[in-house]
């Protein structure tokens, strides 16, 4: 799903024949759908950019990413249809702060595509990836521009080792983006890494001053069962938060339970007082409220579960 100018564009990511839907926000917070048409299958994450006429999808699979233009009513036109070979699985659609260029990690290609973005037309045209080493499986990232004035960093983590690794990001004269290392953490913190977790999404907090990243599969904590009749203890898997240095480089603050098993994303309110994370394997979604000060996700506020809940994404 994708936020912008009160329209909110969703993708279903399971169907053969996968459908592109609009939806008008409208000022009591009610949505009506505006128009709909068909998209490539496998779509799983998706992005507006150049000033939010346009629209990219990444595409798991088949391999693809696939952009549009926004009309005036909020339906979209097909741009480009841009394919890949397996095993690339392209996870993410991601906008640079100064709007000129997108990045897709490649959870299978073991890389990070940099695109740079024609104003006028909305096309997007490749640059030098960012390679991540091998075995590391970059599956999402976030760029920060919190440390000193004029410096970009960009954190991506990394789904088959549960790793967050920072770079500097540099916009050389002769176009496209330079990336220099300047750290690589683990998504445990100081703990061990549990056998096949699997890293999930990254964020930064709303005031810009914390990394807060989800692992899926590493049930290291228990929480109390929600039924008030049940006292079994049930399994929770993990988020981790990071402190950013002006220099880019990580100091863990907190591992914290998520109140289920598998999150796949979660999502913070505007001031970042609390936080949502769908746990897709419990089919529950647990709200946390924050400290703002130290970043520590705290006591639960509320929880939704049911066989009709298989939670994926939040906005």
């Amino acid at each position: 799903m994708s936020l912008g100018a009160a329209r909110l564009f969703c993708v279903d990511e399971s169907s053969a024949n996968a459908n592109f839907t609009t939806l008008s926000v409208e000022s009591d917070g009610s949505v009506k759908k505006t128009s709909r048409g068909s998209a490539l299958p496998g779509a799983v994450s998706l992005a507006t950019y150049n000033n939010k006429s346009a629209l990219a999808l990444a595409h798991y699979g088949p391999p693809a990413i696939t952009t549009y233009t926004i009309n005036a009513d909020g339906s979209v036109r097909p741009l480009q249809n841009i394919t890949f070979q397996e095993p690339e699985k392209i996870h993410q659609a991601v906008l640079d702060p100064t709007g000129k260029y997108m990045i897709f990690p490649s959870l299978g290609g073991n890389a990070t595509h940099v695109y740079c973005i024609d104003p006028a037309t909305s096309l997007l045209t490749e640059h030098e990836p960012l390679k991540a080493p091998d075995g590391y499986g970059p599956r999402h990232a976030v760029f920060w521009t919190g440390g000193h004035p004029g410096t970009t960093f960009l954190f991506v983590v990394h789904e088959m080792n549960n790793r967050i690794v920072s770079y500097k990001v540099d916009y050389p004269e002769c176009g496209g983006l330079n990336f220099t290392q300047v750290d690589d953490v683990s998504t445990y913190g100081n703990q061990t890494v549990p056998v096949r977790t699997f890293a999930s999404e990254i964020s930064l907090s709303p005031d810009n001053k914390f990394v807060v990243a989800g692992n899926r599969n590493g049930t290291i904590f228990t929480v109390e069962n929600p039924d008030p009749n049940n006292s079994t203890l049930l399994p929770s898997d993990s988020l981790v938060t990071f402190k950013p240095s002006p220099d880019g480089k990580l100091s863990f603050v907190q591992l914290a339970k998520t109140g289920g098993v598998y999150p796949r994303h979660f999502q913070m309110n505007k001031d970042g007082s609390m936080i949502a994370v769908a746990n897709q394997m419990s089919k529950n979604v647990f709200i946390y409220a924050r400290n703002l000060e130290t970043g520590m996700i705290l006591d639960n506020k509320a929880v939704a579960s049911g066989e009709q809940l298989g939670p994926g994404d939040l906005m």
